[in-house]
C-alpha cells in the first residue's frame, strides 16, 4: 500500500485539474477527475490502465469491469467501451496512470519471456490485481517525471519492465495477442481493424469473414469471445460514439449527424442512441455542453 499511496502522490503532484493530461513520457497519459462522472463510451485502444486512487467501472459489452485502488486494466484491441468514475471527491480524486502499448516492444519482450502454460479467455479487456513487483516498476516509472535528466535513459526500462510483468503474469496471453500476425485472435483483429474504418458503410458477415480469412460462423464465435458484442453491435457503438462526438463538436442537428455516420432513418438513430445513452440525443448533447466535468472518459 505504500507503493500505492507514493503513485497517487505522483499524480497528484503532476496534475493538478481534472481530465486528461500527457507527459514527457512517451506513451503515458495521466487521468484525475474530482467528482465522480456519467457514463462516457469511448474506444479504447490497446493500453494499460492502473488506479491509484477513487473507483471506476467500464462495460464491454455485456461485460463490466471495476477498478479499485492497485487494480489495472489491459486493452488489446481497438474496443468500443463505456467509462464511468464512481468514487471521486475533491479531497480524494480519482488518480489513473494510462501506459500506451508499444507493439515492437512489446514483441521484442514477448520472444524471450516464457509463454504461459494455461491461456486465458480471449476477451479483449481485464481488470486483475497489481502485484507488488508491477506496482514498484510503474512507480520508476512515474518517479522519472522528477528527473527529466534520467528519463530518456532509464525511461524505456521501466517501460520494458512494466511489460514484462505484464507478459509474465496472469495476462501475459492476452498481451501476445497485440503481436500476432497469425491465428483466429489476429483474424479477429483485423475485423476489429476493418469495423473501425468502415463503420459508417453497410456491410454483410460475408463480407467482413472474407476481409478477416474466415468462415462466418467462426468469426461470430471468435469475435464475441474477443469483444463480448456481435460484429454488428460493435459497428452500431461505434456510429453512436462518431455520432455524439459529431453533434457535441461541429454543432450539427441530430437528422445530419445520423445519416454522416451510416444510419437511413433518423428516428431509428434517435432510438439507438436513446438506448445507448439513456437519453434522446438533444437533451444528452445539451447535458453534456451544461456540465462538461461529469463527461471526463475514465
Amino acid at each position: 500500500m505504500e507503493t500505492l499511496t507514493e503513485i497517487a502522490a505522483v499524480i497528484a503532484r503532476h496534475v493538478s485539474k481534472d481530465g486528461f493530461h500527457a507527459t514527457p513520457i512517451e506513451r503515458v497519459t495521466l487521468a484525475r477527475s474530482s467528482t465522480v462522472t456519467m457514463p462516457m463510451p469511448n474506444v479504447y485502444r490497446p493500453q494499460m490502465c492502473l488506479v491509484a486512487q477513487g473507483q471506476k467501472e467500464v462495460t464491454l459489452g455485456d461485460r463490466t469491469f471495476r477498478y479499485a485502488p492497485g487494480r489495472y486494466g489491459i486493452v488489446t484491441y481497438d474496443l468500443p467501451a463505456t467509462g464511468q468514475v464512481v468514487e471521486a471527491t475533491p479531497d480524494k480524486p480519482y488518480l489513473c496512470l494510462f501506459l500506451d502499448f508499444d507493439p515492437l516492444m512489446l514483441g521484442q519482450l514477448a520472444l524471450r519471456v516464457p509463454p504461459p502454460e494455461a491461456p486465458r479467455q480471449p476477451l479483449g479487456k481485464t481488470v486483475s490485481d497489481a502485484g507488488a513487483r508491477l506496482l514498484d516498476a510503474a512507480l520508476r516509472l512515474l518517479r522519472l517525471l522528477d528527473d527529466p535528466a534520467a528519463l530518456p535513459v532509464l525511461g524505456p526500462l521501466a517501460e520494458q519492465e512494466i511489460l514484462y510483468h505484464l507478459l509474465a503474469g496472469p495476462d501475459g496471453a492476452r498481451m501476445r495477442h497485440i503481436t500476432s500476425s497469425q491465428g483466429r485472435m489476429a483474424q479477429v483483429g483485423r475485423a476489429i481493424a476493418w469495423i473501425g474504418q468502415n463503420f459508417r458503410e453497410r456491410f454483410s458477415i460475408e463480407q467482413l469473414a472474407a476481409e478477416a480469412g474466415m468462415s462466418p460462423s467462426s468469426l461470430h464465435e471468435h469475435f464475441r469471445a474477443v469483444t463480448a458484442m456481435t460484429p454488428l453491435q460493435f459497428q452500431k457503438q461505434l456510429r453512436l460514439q462518431d455520432a455524439r462526438s459529431l453533434m457535441l463538436a461541429q454543432d450539427i442537428d441530430t437528422a445530419t449527424a445520423a445519416f454522416l455516420v451510416g444510419y437511413e432513418s433518423p428516428s431509428q438513430f434517435s432510438r439507438e442512441y436513446r438506448r445507448h445513452f439513456g437519453e434522446p440525443p438533444a437533451r444528452d448533447i445539451a447535458r453534456l455542453r451544461a456540465s462538461p466535468g461529469l463527461a471526463v472518459v475514465a
